[in-house]
């Protein structure tokens, strides 16, 4: 039976799109306590279902799909630009498919402004209602109004005005980052992309006897299998070493590793690739916010799909994307490899010289590039220690050279040194493990 928490989202997921909700409705409704809905509120409002908004309230907005995160929706754009909504609340949930600047004349701007879209455009109220009227938003600049019928209409279309202090600059300046945003998060692959499904997964119960492990390993070939309750909660995992040599007819609760680590669909896989490389796990759990089991993922798939995302093309570039970016080879002899780079802009802190956090990734490009050409292997850092000597001025050029002081079947140790021209200017000690590439 659902807990009251699950029974709350499930009620919001069947509202329709643009409904309103509270905390106090909901717990009228449900017959729970406010701080219930509250929590289940909140839960919602980080799956994507809803949206609360500074003097709207909450409305369930639709939830976004992974190939759609660079469409954003007037909801989110009333919390991007710290906007007040003017009129049009019901249709906070649409999605905009692009954005106009109306710094035109309003026949040009016309031609531009169509359904879906978003015009940005100052104190001119004709080219509000005009926009409304082809069936776009509005966001109107430096803080305006507008006029009242042009609030009525966009009551009556369902099709948000939105007011901010900032000028039409700023705000696309804010959108376009926003946007460019969502594109990065669309490229991070979450466990939830690559796991074998709930109806793929081979599973057992800890009331099941230990023949049952047997049955299944006769039958999949696989020695590892998550072990639930009657709830369909994660208890733990039972493995051939747990089973050998045991009397077939105890039940698998009595010999099964308890309190396994999982995951959520939600989590990063190089979060979940470095914790089963930590761990040594060879299967991880997949389970939902109730640690109910909803599929499984392996050491090896989840290191395959990290191998195939590194050989895609990137849509958004991450601060890291842009600094390894920049490394070029100088020296790719293993025994002496020097790699290079210029200091530019991003790289530097407010002060005007090399960050701290830019020598961590130069450091651990330096240390992964070296182990692929020696083992042909990629790397978890586990740790860096890292000493700063001198400070590197803007447009001053890198060298790092990273030497392996060791390195075994699972794990390497290696020094890094930075200079500028001559002179030493960081130091670190990298391990790592290692990873084989399939």
């Amino acid at each position: 039976m659902a807990t009251k928490h699950e029974q709350i989202l499930l009620f919001i997921e069947s509202l329709k799109v643009g409904n309103k909700i509270s905390v106090r409705q909901i717990a009228k409704e449900l017959n729970v306590s406010e701080g219930t809905a509250y929590r289940a509120i909140k839960q919602a409002e980080n799956q994507g279902l809803v949206s609360t908004i500074e003097r709207v309230g909450t409305i369930r907005i639709e939830q976004k799909k992974k190939e759609n995160f660079e469409h954003l929706t007037f909801a989110e754009i009333v919390g991007i630009v710290d906007g007040q909504v003017l009129g049009g609340r019901e249709g906070l949930h649409k999605t905009l498919h692009k954005f106009v600047i109306g710094a035109m004349k309003l026949e040009a701007m016309m031609r531009y402004t169509e359904k879906d879209s978003l015009l940005i455009v100052g104190n001119r109220v004709e080219a509000h209602e005009l926009a409304i009227n082809e069936g776009a938003a509005v966001l109107i600049t430096g803080g305006f109004d507008t006029e009242d019928h042009v609030k009525r209409l966009a009551d009556e279309k369902q099709l948000p005005i939105i007011s901010t202090s900032y000028d039409t600059f700023t705000v696309a300046a804010m959108i376009n980052r926003a946007i460019y945003d969502q594109l990065i998060k669309k490229e991070i692959v979450l466990v939830g992309d690559i796991f074998t499904t709930y109806d793929d997964t081979y599973f057992v119960s800890g009331k099941d006897v230990l023949d049952k492990w047997y049955q299944l390993n006769e039958h999949t070939k696989h020695s590892r299998y998550p072990v639930v309750d009657e709830q369909n909660k994660v208890i733990g995992i039972v493995t051939s070493k747990d089973v050998i040599g045991k009397n077939r007819n105890i039940t698998i609760d009595r010999v099964m590793t308890k309190n396994p680590m999982t995951v959520l669909e939600e989590t990063s896989l190089a979060y979940a690739a470095h914790m089963m490389v930590w761990e040594g796990i060879e299967i991880m759990p997949v389970v939902d916010n109730h640690n109910k089991l909803v599929g499984l993922i392996s050491r090896q798939d989840v290191l395959k799909a990290l191998q195939h995302v590194q050989r895609q093309p990137q849509v958004g570039e991450t601060i890291d994307d842009i600094v390894t970016n920049r490394l070029s080879v100088v020296s790719d002899d293993p025994h002496d490899m020097i790699l290079r780079s210029e200091v530019t802009p991003q790289m530097t802190n407010a002060l005007g010289t090399l960050s701290n956090g830019v020598l961590v990734s130069f450091i651990s490009e330096a240390g992964s590039r070296l182990i692929r050409q020696l083992k042909k292997s990629d790397i978890v850092v586990e740790n860096i220690s890292t000493y700063f000597i001198k400070p590197v001025q803007l447009d001053h050029k890198l060298d790092i050279r990273p030497r392996l002081l060791e390195i075994g079947r699972k794990s390497a140790k290696i020094d890094i040194e930075v200079f500028n021209e001559k002179d030493i200017v960081g130091k670190a000690i990298l391990i790592a493990q290692l990873i084989d590439r399939y």
